[in-house]
């Protein structure tokens, strides 16, 4: 055991989550456990009384975490393709402008990102507030375009500011020559348009223009249409795990 309330080696306390969601939460740090290790931190978060403990487990953990009182609340799937040189020759759809995000476009941009990611694990997960949930994703918008993320591309049809994706150098393998999507996002309003595609062929032309050779992008397993539009782009699947969450209960 580490220095109490900060985590174990098996699990670790999440400050920003613990104090956004105004809940003590804390997150497992291995995909796969054996018994023993599952009854050390589910003793650790008692101690500490964590609220919620996440867990990103391998498929085959499925058993052991329901045994515990884990509840599966996300499958997530991670897609990966290589960046090459013809990923620099983008093209916007006619009628459509993709251009970098400015501070003016803040209020619509957390506008949409209320309402644009309903299918992720924190509002299956109902013991999560979901305006709460909703802020989650306006503030996540905000800070990318505010500096976390490396780049913030907007898409405008007719005028009007219809789609974002956040982009990040550095992917699931944190190695210098790798890019990733945060969040994208376009408002249903357009949807059908090609904005989608539009959206992530700029983030694999900004990806060539950086030099990065490995484009990743994380979704959900219930988002197909987002499953589609990544496949449709030369992405293919690379990896799947399940979020669990477990919930304790204290007089």
């Amino acid at each position: 055991m580490t220095v109490a309330g900060t985590g174990t080696d098996l699990c670790s306390y999440l400050p920003w989550d613990s104090e956004f969601f105004k809940k003590r939460i804390a997150r497992v740090t291995r995909t796969k456990l054996n018994e023993s290790e599952v009854r050390e931190l589910l003793a650790w978060c008692e101690e500490n009384q964590i609220d919620c403990l996440y867990w990103l487990a391998d498929d085959t953990e499925t058993a052991l975490a329901r045994q515990h009182g884990f509840k599966e609340v996300d499958v997530r799937m991670t897609f990966e393709r290589e960046v090459n040189a013809e990923d620099r020759d983008f093209h916007e759809p006619e009628g459509c402008c993709i251009r970098p995000a400015s501070g003016q476009d803040l209020d619509r941009l957390r506008e949409m990102a209320r309402v644009l990611h309903h299918d992720t694990r924190f509002y299956f997960d109902k013991n999560f507030d979901r305006a709460q949930c909703d802020l989650l994703y306006e503030t996540w918008i905000e800070k990318s375009c505010q500096g976390w993320a490396q780049a913030v591309f907007v898409a405008e049809a007719n005028g009007e500011l219809a789609g974002y994706v956040s982009c990040h150098i550095g992917g699931e393998k944190a190695q210098g020559n790798e890019t990733m999507i945060g969040l994208l996002g376009v408002a249903e309003a357009h949807s059908g348009k090609g904005l989608g595609s539009a959206l992530v062929r700029k983030f694999l032309a900004w990806s060539a223009e950086l030099g990065s050779r490995r484009a990743t992008v994380v979704t959900q397993g219930r988002n197909l249409a987002a499953q589609r539009l990544y496949q449709r782009c030369g992405f293919q699947p690379f990896s799947s795990q399940i979020w669990f969450h477990r919930w304790f209960t204290r007089p």
